[in-house]
């Protein structure tokens, strides 16, 4: 398979905000290769489409659409059918996603734990795995997992690797590189990685952009604005586990994070959690309200400074979990006990729509976001 010109490594270098030089405009082959992301971009979100309606979503001619249908059926990206008349009239080709023409990995990585899965191009996750990890082997027990991935599936054509983490470095992308037959990973924090999976294959965006809060070992934000994830100055943007919250003015992660809800509930329910398993207890439920009191905080200042039009709560807890706290949301926001002001401009809260709150999945899309589909500052 021919792959298209890959885009930038890291996505938010293209953050909104950041200056940008004098440009001169595109090259013939660079306004070639966003013409086939356009029309393989709507074929996956609108299709089956004919040429004339590909036209509409284009805005391309007749004649590049056909050439660029040919480049894409050549590379199995997609296939044709005929679409039947309404009444019997004339019928058309139309043209549709093949999802197995190309397949990604990605992982998510934690301070010692990863979860690692394999999707095709429609976003579909044909297998997971999850694996331990050392600080201080991480990039072999990455490698050894992404291969052992890659050999149980060495028929399929895997293009590439994405890993979501906040603490990988240049020089760990490169020792990947050098040991592995995968080109070098695309790297994004975990809050982006979520974000991208719900603008891609997730909810349907909504005016006024996206808050993604993941709760893990901290507690991490992101943000999503006219559909371009925002990582501020340095990538440092969403670290609100930092922050002093709550009556008590203690930092977030202290109460929050994975370390606070292990000491809380103890070692062997904290797995089961992990594992997906519900767990009711009175020690949870304290941990959630507690949650909720200090999570609020950096809410309202999301509300208040980005009103999103929706905060979506993911990570590793239970979906039960996760409602829970959402719930308990609700009840914290209408207590004007601690806090002294009613607050119903807040942003609607739901919970990720995918496990994990996407950020393994969204980890999988790096590749194609930079070699078939459009980047976020292009949709």
């Amino acid at each position: 398979m021919r792959y298209l010109r890959s885009g930038p490594r890291r996505l938010h270098t293209q953050e909104m905000g950041a200056p940008r030089a004098k440009t001169v405009g595109l090259r013939s082959g660079e306004i070639a290769d966003r013409n086939i992301r356009v029309i393989l971009e709507a074929i996956r979100r609108h299709g089956p489409l004919t040429r004339t309606e590909l036209g509409r979503h284009s805005g391309l001619t007749g004649p590049g659409i056909t050439n660029i249908l040919r480049r894409l059926a050549e590379e199995k990206l997609v296939t044709s059918n005929r679409r039947n008349g309404l009444g019997g009239g004339a019928t058309a080709t139309e043209f549709a996603l093949r999802p197995e023409g190309a397949f990604s990995v990605g992982v998510k990585l934690r301070q010692r734990r990863g979860e690692m899965v394999l999707i095709d191009l429609s976003g579909q996750v044909h297998d997971r795995v999850y694996f331990g990890l050392d600080p201080a082997d991480k990039v072999v027990l990455v490698h050894a997992a992404v291969r052992d991935m890659v050999d149980r599936h060495a028929t399929l054509p895997i293009i590439g690797l994405g890993i979501a983490a906040s603490d990988w470095t240049d020089e760990q992308s490169d020792q990947i590189a050098a040991m592995s037959t995968i080109a070098r990973p695309y790297v994004e924090n975990e809050c982006t990685a979520g974000l991208l999976a719900e603008r891609t294959i997730g909810s349907a965006m909504r005016e006024g952009g996206l808050a993604m809060i993941i709760i893990d070992d901290d507690v991490q934000a992101g943000f999503l604005i006219r559909g371009i994830p925002y990582s501020g100055v340095h990538g440092r943007a969403g670290g609100i586990g930092e922050m002093l919250t709550g009556p008590d003015n203690v930092q977030l992660n202290t109460v929050v994070g994975f370390e606070a809800l292990r000491s809380r509930i103890g070692e062997d329910e904290f797995i089961r959690l992990l594992q997906g398993q519900e767990v009711s207890s009175p020690s949870l439920s304290q941990w959630i309200r507690d949650a909720a009191g200090h999570l609020l905080d950096p809410i309202i200042a999301m509300a208040g400074f980005l009103a999103p039009s929706v905060v979506m709560i993911g990570g590793d807890l239970p979906q039960g979990v996760i409602e829970a706290l959402i719930h308990q949301l609700s009840i914290e926001r209408r207590d004007t006990s601690t806090r002294p002001l009613l607050t119903p401009w807040i942003s609607p809260m739901k919970p990720a729509s995918f496990s994990g709150g996407g950020v393994a999945l969204g980890a999988a899309l790096l590749p194609f976001l930079n070699t078939l589909l459009l980047p976020p500052a292009s949709a």
